[in-house]
């Protein structure tokens, strides 16, 4: 682009952005017209000012989601790859590694319509109507496990909703309270005579690495994690594998194990002692279990215990229909048993 057209370009756009003053001084432009601010001015605030008349339900917003957003945010709204993840981590807000999802973190559902009104579908933004957006929302909250699939969101009942994170926020005073303690000129007696490192970052290889009791910059970016340690072969008592055989008949009717196992009405167990939960390819969980394993659950030997013993009650919406082991010498036999399983 030449000199002249850029410029020409730059005056474009400052004439239309504060017409009239600027369409006066260049003689472009004119000012936006009521109708044509309307257009663009639909924001919508917290207090739900902006809301449009409208609604949909659930059902329809599942139609809705898995054509034009699952593609980036999974059919669940689990996400896919590095893509945001919409349902899941509730109660994760005070772990190291929090999921921070429109359930679990958004204080604000006018927020998620405000949001995805103006700025979704990717590559396709605006293009949803207020009934379609109603019903996306409704289908986002009913991933969450916040409302029942019968659940109809409109403008009339959407403030009475409350996410579950509205009271996680607070005001930012810092100006008025802290902003004094910083200014003025700074202190520099009692310094310390050294500074030591003594936690790493978690994430990225940041935290300088240390010289004897100084800390240095020169971290290479191409230095290789060390290996971590192969763990040790989990040692099986085989006379308690042995009787979870036979507990294991309780489970045959819809699990299989060994080399030829498929997913019949549950998945195979081949390797679930100390897997992570729905890893088993090409089996369809219940919706509660995919929340579950999108908030980490492993299925270690006292988990696994936990839900043999009562499935329905450790899990909410399961669909194994088992009601479960009430015998804790069956939950430890059978759990031998499995491990006996790669």
């Amino acid at each position: 682009m030449s000199k002249y057209l850029k410029s020409l370009t730059i005056a474009l756009a400052a004439s239309c952005l504060t017409a009239p003053v600027m369409a006066e001084k260049f003689g472009l432009g004119r000012a936006a017209l009521p109708a044509e601010i309307a257009a663009w001015d639909w924001d919508i605030n917290a207090t739900g000012d902006g809301l449009p008349v409208g609604s949909g339900d659930v059902l329809d917003g599942e139609e809705i989601f898995a054509e034009k957003c699952a593609a980036c945010h999974g059919d669940f709204a689990e996400g896919v790859d590095n893509w945001p993840k919409l349902a899941g981590g509730a109660d994760t807000l005070d772990h190291e590694d929090p999921l921070k999802t429109v359930g679990s973190y958004w204080p604000h559902l006018t927020t998620a319509y405000d949001y995805i009104k103006r700025s979704m579908p990717y590559g396709n933004a605006g293009t949803l109507s207020d009934d379609e957006v109603y019903a996306i929302v409704a289908y986002i909250l009913y991933s969450n496990d916040l409302i029942e699939e019968d659940f109809v969101l409109s403008n009339e009942n959407f403030m009475e909703f409350k996410m579950p994170n509205v009271g996680g926020f607070i005001v930012d005073n810092r100006a008025e309270a802290e902003y004094a303690i910083w200014s003025g000129e700074p202190c520099m007696t009692a310094c310390k005579d050294s500074v030591a490192i003594t936690m790493r970052a978690l994430v990225l290889d940041v935290t300088p690495e240390l010289d004897g009791n100084t800390a240095t910059t020169a971290v290479s970016a191409t230095a290789a994690p060390e290996p971590a340690p192969e763990p040790a072969a989990p040692t099986i008592d085989m006379e308690l594998a042995a009787a979870g055989k036979n507990v294991f008949k309780k489970c045959k009717s819809c699990h299989q194990v060994g080399e030829k196992a498929k997913n019949r009405s549950g998945p195979v167990l081949n390797g679930i002692v100390g897997a992570a939960a729905g890893s088993v390819d090409g089996f369809k969980y219940s919706k509660a279990l995919r929340v579950a394993a999108q908030d980490g659950l492993m299925w270690s030997e006292v988990e696994l215990a936990a839900f043999l013993a009562k499935p329905k009650a450790y899990l909410k919406g399961t669909k194994m229909s088992f009601a479960g082991l009430r015998k804790e010498a069956d939950q430890t036999a059978v759990i031998e048993y499995l491990k006996t399983f790669e």
